[in-house]
């Protein structure tokens, strides 16, 4: 049995405890249901379409950095493994590469792309931005970029992010010098 000075502690203790379980039970309202997506598209059209944003890049200006061989390799095993559908694996080959060089924006870019593929475009989305600002904001790297904050954004049913984003992928083109 209690004893009587253990009594008194209990009586005050009760009001606060009660007063804790009012309160999570009036914070715990159900979660706002996620915005509906605005495209029916697969991950693999998705990429299709953040692809086909680049165009042929002909008569553009358009950077292209020299390559470590390394890198080269995996960029090139990741590729094979997205053709066989082993989207995972590519991520992870894309992940060693951006371990060599982690700001280059064309690995960001096709490592975003893999993010799409496996359905996380939060993250295609971050590493999209994230090669956007570390790359040339112009040609076509640049129109894959916002191709894939577009598809992001469609996918996360915000129609002004992804019409923002489309009109991103119109200011990238920048036609070549003229070479008279």
């Amino acid at each position: 049995m209690s004893s009587p000075a253990r009594l008194p502690a209990v009586r005050h203790c009760a009001p606060a405890v009660f007063a804790l379980v009012l309160a999570a039970c009036a914070t715990s309202q159900p979660a706002a249901p996620p915005p509906a997506s605005l495209t029916t598209a697969t991950p693999q059209q998705q990429v299709a379409a953040v692809r086909a944003a680049a165009g042929d890049g002909e008569g553009e200006l358009a950077i292209q950095p020299l390559r470590d061989p390394k890198v080269e390799d995996l960029r090139e095993k990741a590729q094979r493994l997205e053709t066989q559908q082993y989207y995972a694996e590519a991520a992870k080959t894309l992940d060693q590469a951006l371990e060599i060089v982690p700001d280059d924006p064309a690995l960001l870019q096709e490592r975003a792309e893999a993010a799409l593929l496996l359905g996380d475009h939060a993250r295609a989305e971050a590493l999209a931005r994230q090669a956007f600002a570390t790359g040339s904001q112009v040609g076509p790297l640049c129109r894959r970029h916002w191709a894939t904050i577009e598809q992001s954004r469609l996918l996360e049913g915000d129609a002004a992010g992804a019409a923002a984003a489309k009109k991103h992928i119109e200011q990238c083109t920048v036609a070549g010098v003229n070479r008279f």
